[in-house]
């Protein structure tokens, strides 16, 4: 989930992976899987040593999901599957379109997923 959805892809398919079951709560104040995210990181870390966590925070070493956000985080299969077509939602009417109540920002990318996932 922390990869991009090429990697990601390569992942699922040698451990056999039908289905993902992700939790968003951008709509409301929940838990969800974006806000638990960098523990899937960090374990994801120990077996693929090319994750790295520090990747995931911005500059100043801030986990964010809007456009201040790392080109990593933006990127990982998780980002887009949490916020996938979030940026045409209108959570709020005194809001811009892709803002997330859970964690008060504007996602940073308006994401389409690639076509590898329909196949």
């Amino acid at each position: 989930m922390s990869s991009n959805e090429y990697e990601a892809y390569e992942v699922a398919t040698k451990l056999d992976v039908d289905y993902v079951l992700v939790i968003f709560g951008g709509y409301r104040p929940t838990s969800d899987d974006i806000g638990k995210f960098l523990w899937m990181v960090r374990i994801g870390g120990g077996v693929y040593p090319h994750i790295k966590e520090p990747d995931y925070f911005d500059p100043n070493g801030y986990y964010r999901i809007d456009t201040l956000g790392s080109e990593t985080m933006l990127n990982c299969l998780m980002y887009k599957l949490s916020y996938y077509r979030f940026g045409e939602v209108k959570t709020r009417h005194n809001q811009p379109a892709g803002y997330d109540n859970n964690r008060q920002a504007v996602i940073g990318v308006i994401l389409s997923l690639i076509s590898i996932f329909y196949l």
